[in-house]
């Protein structure tokens, strides 16, 4: 829904699968970005949970770029600590590859936990339904940013639907 929307609108919505170790996926996601603005497009992330901690930091990875906009749907604040208790093989959640989370990744994860310099380009989407995180750590971790704090819902904002056009209208003003 979220890519035919934007494509009718005449943007282009890439969503990359991104590696599991941190700094490739960081890497991967700074190819993306480099090549975005070389074509001379405008950079928009959208980023659910750990995605959203990793527009964050990519975000702050591009200060000076003060027309870049996030929406950061229920981001994971802290995952060094919360993601702990995962190292080893994991499952993957759509697939059924095995995932491997090494222990080296955590401190991978820590070195990005970064504040935010111009809480502006930041649009925060928490449900305080959230399952897995705690909203309220959420609005915490990002305070200035704008912030749309919904009743209820869950960690995948089941109810998407509902947000797109606000989420659309912050990431297209």
């Amino acid at each position: 829904m979220v890519a035919a929307d934007l494509e009718q609108s005449g943007i282009t919505a890439r969503c990359p699968q991104l590696d599991i170790a941190p700094k490739v996926a960081m890497a991967q996601a700074h190819e993306e970005i480099d090549a975005a603005l070389a074509r001379g497009h405008r950079v928009r992330l959208i980023g659910s949970s750990l995605g959203g901690f990793f527009a964050s930091a990519l975000m702050e990875q591009h200060p000076q770029a003060t027309e870049f906009k996030a929406a950061l749907l229920n981001p994971a604040p802290w995952p060094a600590r919360d993601l702990q208790d995962h190292v080893g093989e994991l499952p993957a959640w759509h697939t059924n590859e095995v995932l491997h989370f090494r222990a080296e990744y955590l401190q991978d994860l820590k070195s990005l936990e970064v504040g935010i310099s111009l809480p502006q380009r930041y649009l925060l989407v928490a449900a305080k339904g959230d399952e897995l995180l705690d909203w309220k750590e959420m609005v915490a971790r990002y305070p200035g940013a704008q912030q749309l704090i919904l009743e209820g819902s869950d960690h995948s904002i089941s109810d998407f639907d509902r947000y797109w056009p606000a989420i659309r209208s912050f990431l297209l003003s």
